[in-house]
């Protein structure tokens, strides 16, 4: 039994080893193949969807926590072709994209909303929304950020949150 184990770890051994020595596998590649690729990249992004925006970045400037803070994104197809928004990622639970759902055409231009609900979002805030998109990047990121005052709470409110603690 010990005789096996041995001779298979050998045999392991040798076929690792021996796999290594063929080089890198990056010195493969054909720098044709590379040429080839970039060139059809550019190709297929000058067909493809362009996307502009009014605004990236909304300033919602200082809110009071609870308020719920609307950004409104013009975005306009530049592109030759229809431009789709596929997906909205908001970058937390606390903001709601709202995006059209069919595509744009060539030229026209729609609105990205976001709703951001600041209850529980007090000082500094910074969120994004990515945008999955069928133009050359992919991807487009828009970006709100603002400041939130916080919520004072009464005498009153601060009582009727504190629980009375339990007897045993």
């Amino acid at each position: 039994m010990n005789k096996i184990v041995t001779s298979s770890l050998l045999v392991l051994s040798l076929v690792f080893f021996n796999s290594c020595k063929e080089g890198n596998a990056s010195e493969k590649v054909k720098k044709e193949n590379i040429i080839t690729a970039k060139k059809r990249d550019v190709e297929i992004s000058k067909g493809s969807a362009e996307i502009e925006f009014d605004i990236t970045e909304y300033d919602f400037g200082t809110v009071n926590e609870g308020e719920i803070v609307e950004a409104k994104f013009m975005v306009t197809n530049s592109g030759k072709t229809d431009l789709v928004i596929s997906n909205v990622q908001p970058s937390c639970g606390c903001t709601v994209p709202v995006w059209p759902r069919t595509p744009i055409k060539p030229g026209d231009s729609a609105e990205v909303l976001a709703n951001f609900n600041t209850a529980g979002k007090p000082n500094r805030q910074a969120k994004t929304l990515t945008l999955i998109t069928n133009t050359a990047r992919g991807r487009e990121v828009l970006k709100l950020k603002g400041s939130v005052t916080p919520r004072v709470y009464t005498d009153e409110e601060i009582r009727k949150r504190i629980k009375p603690l339990k007897k045993n």
